[in-house]
Parts: structure tokens; C-alpha cells; sequence
């Protein structure tokens, strides 16, 4: 039997569509994916992300612990609430997971994982903790709400009028603030402005309730896909794996070679995939024509090399198919391409990532009513 969260009566009574997700029982929709997607990009929307893996790091080895195990630094992370983005990687800097990594008060850690990878990510953080002073202890009292969208600072004031609530409103991206149980954050993971705010189970059902009495509707996991995809944040298990760096995954940027002497698991392979040039390169990739890419379907290029969509879909934004695609590092350069799609090309031409950013779309694409 799936795992159900505090808030799953909640979606019910809210008429969600509820379809088992990485042994949960979770809202797809709540009667239009595409309204939901609209709320978010436009005004505000809230999401239950209560399955995300919560885990927190204490103990006297804390930090050398998280410097070893994360390819970024948790050293960057100064004072309580500062958060950074990190992947988890293997001896071989293939990509087990992608988190969240918040400091705490007293010197502890909160990290936040996937909830497909929870039972793996445990297994590997106890085995590296081995030779360390640290205690591991899994969440699963704490529940997660995402308020996204454009009017997001706007709401979680008129809502939460609290001090801790206006702490929150004031907070820089990649921040957070702490009281007791609570953590207030400005993440997310749709490309808009908004807070994450992790809270205990009954309050998290108090507060949903009060967002809901507001005016803010609920978001399934059907527009979080579509929102992250337009805002170009990679899917662990379809844009990033373990077969897979950092460096082919347009993740460069979340490893930290500095200091020198910091060894962090799959440090030695990811340096040799830096200094011999990644075989593989993230592209961008929007449709030229009608139809709608998915993952595993092939790009061809002019030269008759062939990359693959990792993810793919339609924008709501731009009324245009669009598709996070891996390609060979040769072809980098190339602007134009075929995606197969149920056997036929459709031409598509490569675009910077992301694709829409805080509601507007790129490269001078339209959006769309």
C-alpha cells in the first residue's frame, strides 16, 4: 500500500485525481493541468511535496561528513537557513541523487532528496557515515508545502502574519529561516518566485487549509512537471542518473573544485570527465512544428549523429512542444535538428535554457492566454 501524506484528505476534499507516485498516493491534477500551470505562472499555486525525502545530519562530524559526500561545498553555508543545490554522487561521479542541503542551528544539516530515490539515498548515507561522528535521522514527521508563483511573497504574508511568516517574506533565494519545527524557504522548483516551507504534518494541514481559504489553488504533480520542464530543472531518473556526471547534465556549475584538497566522492572521475571533455552536452530544444517530444525518443542531426530527448512536452506558456535533450558534445554547436517522433522528423532548432522565467517565455517566444 502506497504512502499516503497529512494532506491527502485535503486533496480529496479539493477533487484531485490521485495516482500512485514513488509509493505514494499523490494529486496529478485537481480537474485542469493546464489552469493549475497557468495559476502558478501568473499569480500563485501551492503544491504538496510532503513525499521529498527529509533527512537531517547532526553530530559532531557534520560538516567534514557533507563535504565528502556532496560534489558542492556545505563549507559556502555560514549562517542558519543558507541552502545550496548539490548532487550526491558515486565513485565513478555518476549522479545517485539531487538535494537540497540546509544549515541548521548548533552546526547541523537538513538535506532534501527525492522521494523515489528515499530508500537508496538512506542505504548510501549510512555507508558513507561509517567512518564519521553523525546521526542520520529520516523525517517522516515533517511535511512539505510549495507556494509558487509571482504574488507567492504577497500570500505568505497575508496568510502566515506572523514574525516568522514576514522573516520569510524578506528572505534572498536560497534562504531560509528557522523557528523550532518550522523552515521557511525561498526555493523551488518551477522557475517563479516562491517559498518552501517544511512544518510539522498538523500544521502543515492548518496552513494548506488557510492557503486554500485565501484564494490559492492546489497544483498536481502534472503542472510541477510541466513547470519544471519549461524552467529547464532537471528530473532525477530522466535528465540525470547514475551513468551520468554533473558535466553532461549542465551541472557543472553545482560542483565545487575549490579548495583543492577537498575530496569529495567521485572527485578523481569527474576531473578526468573535465580534463578529457564531456561526451555528452544538455541541450534545449524547442519544435519547429506540431507535435509533442517525449524521453527516449531520438535527435538527429545533419551530420547523422543522434542524441536523445531525456525529457520532453508541451509548454502551456508557449503553446510549443519543448524538450531537455542529451547530444553528443560534437554537435554542441549545432542549431538545428530532427526530433522522431512516432516516426516521422519534426524539425526543432536548440535554445539556451530555461525556457520561461518568471512567467515569460525566451528567446523572444510569445506567451500565450
Amino acid at each position: 500500500m502506497n504512502h499516503r501524506t497529512a494532506l491527502y484528505p485535503l486533496h480529496i476534499e479539493w477533487g484531485a485525481k490521485v495516482v500512485p507516485f514513488a509509493g505514494w498516493d499523490m494529486p496529478l491534477h485537481y480537474g485542469s493541468q493546464i489552469a493549475e500551470h497557468h495559476a502558478v505562472r501568473r499569480c500563485a499555486g501551492l503544491f504538496d511535496v510532503s513525499h521529498m525525502a527529509v533527512v537531517d545530519i547532526s553530530g559532531a562530524d557534520a560538516r567534514p561528513f557533507l563535504r565528502q559526500l556532496l560534489a558542492n561545498d556545505v563549507a559556502k553555508l555560514e549562517h542558519p537557513g543558507q541552502a545550496l543545490y548539490s548532487c550526491m554522487l558515486n565513485e565513478a561521479a555518476g549522479i545517485i541523487d539531487d538535494l537540497i542541503a540546509y544549515l541548521r542551528p548548533g552546526g547541523r544539516y537538513r538535506l532534501v532528496m527525492n522521494a523515489g530515490n528515499r530508500a537508496g539515498d538512506l542505504a548510501w548515507l549510512r555507508i558513507r557515515a561509517a567512518s564519521f561522528e553523525v546521526r542520520i535521522r529520516a523525517r517522516g514527521n515533517l511535511a512539505i508545502l510549495a507556494l509558487q508563483g509571482p504574488d507567492a511573497e504577497k500570500i505568505l504574508i497575508q496568510v502566515l502574519d506572523t514574525p516568522l511568516g514576514v522573516a520569510g517574506a524578506k528572505l534572498a533565494p536560497f534562504h531560509g529561516v528557522w523557528k523550532g519545527e518550522w523552515l521557511i524557504a525561498r526555493t523551488g522548483y518551477t522557475g517563479e518566485d516562491g517559498f518552501e516551507l517544511i512544518l510539522p504534518n498538523a500544521a502543515a494541514v492548518e496552513l494548506a487549509t488557510d492557503l486554500h481559504d485565501a484564494g490559492v489553488i492546489p497544483v498536481g504533480l502534472g503542472a510541477r512537471d510541466t513547470l519544471r520542464l519549461e524552467a529547464a530543472l532537471n528530473l532525477h531518473g530522466s535528465d540525470m542518473d547514475e551513468s551520468l556526471n554533473p558535466l553532461e547534465t549542465g551541472l557543472g556549475w553545482t560542483v565545487a573544485w575549490e579548495p583543492e584538497e577537498r575530496e569529495f566522492i567521485g572527485r578523481d572521475a569527474l576531473g578526468a570527465s573535465r580534463e578529457h571533455g564531456a561526451a555528452w552536452r544538455r541541450a534545449g530544444l524547442v519544435l519547429d512544428g506540431p507535435g509533442i517530444p517525449r524521453g527516449g525518443q531520438l535527435v538527429h542531426f545533419v551530420d547523422g549523429s543522434q542524441g536523445v530527448v531525456t525529457s520532453g512536452g508541451f509548454s502551456p506558456t508557449l503553446a510549443k512542444g519543448i524538450a531537455l535533450a542529451r547530444i553528443p558534445a560534437d554537435c554542441a554547436g549545432a542549431d538545428t535538428m530532427e526530433i522522431e517522433i512516432r516516426g516521422r522528423r519534426v524539425a526543432a532548432h536548440r535554445i539556451r535554457p530555461p525556457f520561461v522565467a518568471r512567467g515569460a517565455g525566451l528567446q523572444g517566444a510569445e506567451v500565450v492566454a
